[in-house]
């Protein structure tokens, strides 16, 4: 979802919150980190984490608050080139499942409220969320999850990724895979592999 759909990002938000770019940069860096939130993408509870940080940094508390209270504005800015690539596979009949490294929540989001903002992601059959699952990319079980929920084999997928990683663990598993760097890129791949786009 996230650097393939959606351009996720914190910034979107703490722009918002943090005026001053140096500092908030700062609080991105040291405190809301990556190695923070990461842990709720691999089943960390976001609540439990939100009040452990806010107990160490207890004059940000706020800021780390809003982190997942307002999650969803760190995903307003969908790519388009890609949300027209979801659309036309969606026009041509191809079965769209959408498996994401994200906190537990994002699963509701996804089924629900996600729709309004950016209705592309209503072509997705289903989703898999690896903080709702218990498993995450590139471990093999998300893979096996994925294709046990949409009911197809391995080799009959198509995986495509932003990360290597995620990618050769994919590929690996005995799917398809294409590693994402642009929408001109990745429809050519999906073309030269047979599908109707």
């Amino acid at each position: 979802m996230g650097g393939v759909l959606l351009d996720w990002n914190p910034r979107h938000l703490y722009r918002k919150l943090i005026p001053e770019p140096e500092k908030m940069e700062q609080f991105l860096a040291s405190v809301t980190t990556t190695q923070w939130h990461v842990v709720q993408d691999h089943g960390g509870d976001p609540a439990e984490a939100t009040r452990r940080l806010q107990a160490e940094f207890p004059a940000h508390a706020s800021l780390i608050a809003a982190f997942y209270d307002r999650f969803d504005e760190m995903c307003e800015h969908a790519f388009s080139d890609m949300t027209e690539l979801v659309d036309r596979l969606h026009r041509a009949g191809t079965p769209l499942y959408l498996l994401s490294n994200a906190p537990a929540f994002l699963d509701g989001w996804l089924r629900g409220p996600a729709h309004k903002r950016h209705p592309f992601l209503g072509h997705f059959r289903d989703y898999v969320v690896s903080g709702k699952v218990g498993c995450s990319k590139p471990a093999p079980e998300i893979y096996d999850l994925v294709c046990r929920t949409g009911r197809f084999q391995p080799g009959d997928a198509v995986f495509i990724d932003d990360v290597q990683a995620n990618v050769e663990g994919a590929r690996s598993f005995g799917m398809n895979a294409i590693h994402h760097r642009s929408a001109d890129e990745t429809a050519r791949a999906l073309r030269a592999m047979g599908l109707p786009i």
